[in-house]
């Protein structure tokens, strides 16, 4: 019987999306709720198991631990990229990668939850109403503002949309920018200074890697708008997470919202959880149960798919 690991189930709520009693006499599930304290602790755990359903970029699948998991057969993700599988480790062991189809719009709509909740200090005036008072700020509307993308592609384009329809004007840059999308979305692109310096609303829609890491460092920071907000639902290490702190914690900037951190979960003594200026979420932007039914079905379908020799979505690169 194949034994199959369910990795990082935080919610442990696999089985309300996928029956695997059906599948007992065929596959040995253990689900595996909680992050992993190291890797030796995810070697030593996973040490008998011939194939890991894992979830987005939550335990990095590295090529110590491919090497490691002698037994190893098959790694199926959620998704169709996933930047913390070493996949050259992985074909060169003849382990079979394959992933899931995905929603992009859940990560657009929470990156406006917190454009909108920075925007309205909901953090605080829902604080202080549950404390007894009333009216502790004063918004900014988003008419008029200026939302700067790092990033045109599928989720910045829908970014970009909302931006439009709330009547704001749209800036965007990237290494790769699509000239004939801004076009079709009346989106002006522009150098990355000129984004950084005039933004009211900064929002990163990049993929995560080498090539943007630490593209928001305290040189960009500087640069933006004292009354601006940053807001990254893409990948912790895009900004520079130490000069992020300085700068909230400096008032260089107005604020941040946050989905995604350099180190997850974030740590409970991380200096982020005690700014006044930050709205965190614990990287929820593709945790919605419509994207979860798919996940886990087509994990499973995946999985199938490979034991019987026909592997469906696989990742070559």
């Amino acid at each position: 019987m194949l034994k199959v690991a369910i990795l990082d189930d935080y919610q442990n709520v696999s089985q309300q999306f996928v029956d695997l009693e059906k599948l007992s006499g065929k596959y040995e599930f253990k689900i595996f709720s909680q992050p992993f304290i190291d890797e030796n602790n995810a070697i030593e755990q996973l040490a008998d198991y011939e194939a890991l359903l894992i979830m987005r970029e939550r335990t990095p699948i590295t090529k110590n631990l491919i090497n490691s998991l002698t037994k190893l057969k098959y790694i199926v993700t959620s998704g169709l990229r996933n930047k913390s599988i070493d996949l050259e480790a992985a074909i060169k062991r003849k382990i079979l990668v394959c992933g899931t189809e995905m929603n992009i719009n859940p990560t657009p709509e929470l990156t406006w939850s917190l454009i909108l909740g920075l925007a309205r200090n909901l953090k605080e005036e829902i604080d202080n109403m549950y404390q007894g008072y009333w009216q502790t700020t004063i918004g900014t509307e988003l008419k008029g503002k200026i939302l700067g993308l790092i990033g045109l592609g599928k989720v910045g384009s829908q970014v970009a949309k909302i931006g439009k329809a709330f009547g704001m004007e749209v800036m965007a840059w990237s290494e790769n920018l699509n000239l004939d999308n801004c076009k079709k979305l009346e989106v002006l692109p522009c150098s990355k200074e000129d984004l950084i310096k005039n933004s009211d609303f900064l929002s990163i829609h990049v993929q995560g890697g080498e090539r943007y890491k630490n593209c928001i460092t305290l040189k960009e920071l500087d640069k933006m708008k004292k009354t601006a907000f940053l807001i990254n639902t893409s990948r912790g290490p895009i900004i520079n997470e130490d000069d992020l702190i300085i700068a909230l914690s400096t008032n260089e900037i107005a604020g941040a919202g946050l989905d995604v951190y350099e180190k997850e979960p974030l740590p409970e003594n991380n200096k982020l959880r005690f700014l006044p200026n930050a709205l965190l979420t614990p990287h929820i932007g593709y945790v919605t149960a419509e994207n979860y039914n798919i996940f886990y079905n087509q994990m499973i379908e995946s999985l199938e798919s490979c034991v019987n020799g026909k592997p469906l979505r696989q990742i070559l690169e």
